[in-house]
C-alpha cells in the first residue's frame, strides 16, 4: 500500500517538479542540496540528486535559469543556480497554468464536483 502512495507520488511529481524547482529559485539563488531541503521540508518528499541534478541541467539549457561553480574554503565546491528573466517569464505563465489545472482536479475530487 505504501509502495503505491510513494509511485502516485512521483508520478505527480514528474509533471510539476520544473515548476517547483523554478519557483524556490525565486527566493534567491540556490544549490542542489538546498533546494532538495527546501523541497522537502514543503512536505513534497525527498528528491534525490540523481533527479534534481538533471532537472537543473534541463533548466540551465533552456536558459531559465543560470549556474555558477563557487570554490568553498572548506569541502568540495557548490553550483549555484539563479532564475533568468526567461526562467521568471516561464514561472509566472506555468503557474498559472498549474493552479488551473489544480483548481479542475480540486473541484472534481469535491463531493457533487463537476467541471
Amino acid at each position: 500500500m505504501r509502495l503505491m502512495a510513494a509511485d502516485r507520488r512521483s508520478s505527480w511529481l514528474k509533471g510539476v517538479l520544473d515548476l517547483l524547482v523554478l519557483s524556490r529559485l525565486t527566493e534567491g539563488e540556490s544549490y542542489g542540496y538546498e533546494i532538495a531541503k527546501a523541497l522537502a521540508e514543503a512536505g513534497v518528499g525527498e528528491i534525490k540528486g540523481g533527479t534534481l541534478y538533471p532537472v537543473l541541467n534541463r533548466l540551465e539549457e533552456a536558459g531559465l535559469v543560470e549556474a555558477e561553480f563557487r570554490a568553498a574554503e572548506r569541502g568540495p565546491g557548490r553550483r549555484y543556480y539563479r532564475l533568468t528573466e526567461q526562467g521568471r517569464a516561464r514561472l509566472a505563465t506555468e503557474s498559472g497554468a498549474w493552479l488551473t489545472f489544480h483548481h479542475a482536479v480540486q473541484t472534481m475530487l469535491s463531493p457533487g464536483g463537476t467541471t
